[in-house]
């Protein structure tokens, strides 16, 4: 895809959202599945379903994915696509490359240790080795609209409000789900 053809196919998008604004705020949505006794769950993600578990670094076997890993995978692959599309919109030929990101956690946070280890990760970094023949000045273009339009990578500077809520039942509303 060139940049004419992604104009070209983002221009109506822009336009409707220019027009009505509350067209252009769409709800994403993730599942998971509980099931079994497990310390695990199954995520749809809309192309596979993966079963996530705990991280051999919280007791796991590392045979299952970690959340933390997914989070990562979601922020290259944010970063990657974010990247290909701010190129091409530059006319910048990107002929490959990686898009790597590492973060630190603290298992003594998650795991209750110490109180004072925070649950999280401590730093995330992220790193693109392009295959490219663009200087310095378009690569730091390229960097600066893709940690501006990267909606994972946002998110994760923004420190996004997250709710949640508990709905429980009680074992005989489990048993005969009302219809």
């Amino acid at each position: 895809m060139d940049a004419a053809e992604l104009r070209e196919l983002q221009a109506p998008l822009k336009q409707r959202y220019r027009d009505d604004p509350d067209t252009a705020v769409i709800t994403l949505s993730a599942d998971a599945e509980l099931s079994g006794t497990a310390v695990s769950c199954k995520v749809s993600t809309g192309r596979a379903v993966v079963e996530a578990g705990l991280h051999p670094g919280a007791g796991g076997d590392g045979t299952l994915a970690c959340s933390g890993d997914m989070l990562l995978d979601a922020l290259v692959a944010c970063a990657g696509v974010t990247l290909r599309a701010v190129a091409t919109s530059l006319g910048l030929e990107i002929r490959g490359g990686t898009v790597r990101a590492e973060g630190d956690l603290d298992f003594r946070g998650t795991l209750g240790v110490d109180k004072q280890a925070p649950v999280g990760f401590r730093a995330i970094r992220l790193s693109f080795a392009l295959d490219t023949d663009a200087d310095a000045a378009r690569l730091e273009t390229v960097q600066r609209r893709t940690e501006r339009y990267c909606v994972v990578y946002q998110t994760l500077r923004a420190a996004t409000d997250v709710s949640t809520t508990f709905d429980g039942l009680t074992p005989a509303e489990a048993a005969d789900p009302a219809p």
